[in-house]
């Protein structure tokens, strides 16, 4: 019977959870880039055809009207159908979905991702079944972790990223 060593068994592990986090990476990019696609084009998922941005709906408009709640809720609602609050949010949505997927630029996805994660739990406080927690905080809590675990480097194009003069001179831009 064949023996693994230590060497072997951490290696084995590393490598497993490189790809676990690279798997995860790719995972919640897809639903920041799903997100800005069905809201976009209408795909009938959470927006309708004719809500779709691009059929001239707000992206922001029906959450911040009627999903907000709590202490905030009135300043969210103040930002309802803004074409501001419209595109930011939007290019939010592409930018960091397309940087988890291509695993780019890690460190200004997570931290705007967390960012915007957090603004959308703190617009709907008090979640209905916790007393505090809810997706939105654990997703925020998850892109502090891909980034800490350097996610980008397995199954992403990181370490090339990594390499263009820009980045290493910038290094906040890894």
């Amino acid at each position: 019977m064949a023996t693994v060593n230590a060497t072997e068994r951490a290696a084995t592990t590393t490598t497993a959870v490189a790809y676990v986090w690279a798997g995860l990476r790719i995972a919640l990019g897809w639903v920041f880039l799903w997100a800005f696609l069905d809201k976009t084009f209408g795909l009938g998922f959470a927006t309708a055809k004719e809500a779709a941005w691009l059929e001239g709906g707000s992206p922001t408009e029906g959450f911040l009207t009627h999903g907000t709640k709590g202490p905030f809720a009135e300043f969210y609602q103040g930002m309802a159908g803004n074409a501001f609050a419209d595109w930011l949010f939007m290019a939010g949505l592409l930018g960091i979905g397309l940087a988890l997927i291509l695993g780019i630029g890690m460190r200004i996805a997570a931290a705007a991702g967390a960012l915007l994660l957090v603004l959308m739990w703190t617009a709907a406080l008090w979640p209905e079944n916790n007393p505090f927690m809810d997706d939105h905080l654990v997703y925020a809590g998850l892109l502090v972790g891909l980034a800490l675990a350097r996610a980008e480097d397995t199954l992403g194009l990181g370490k090339t990223w990594g390499e263009l003069p820009i980045v290493k001179q910038n290094r906040w831009l890894k």
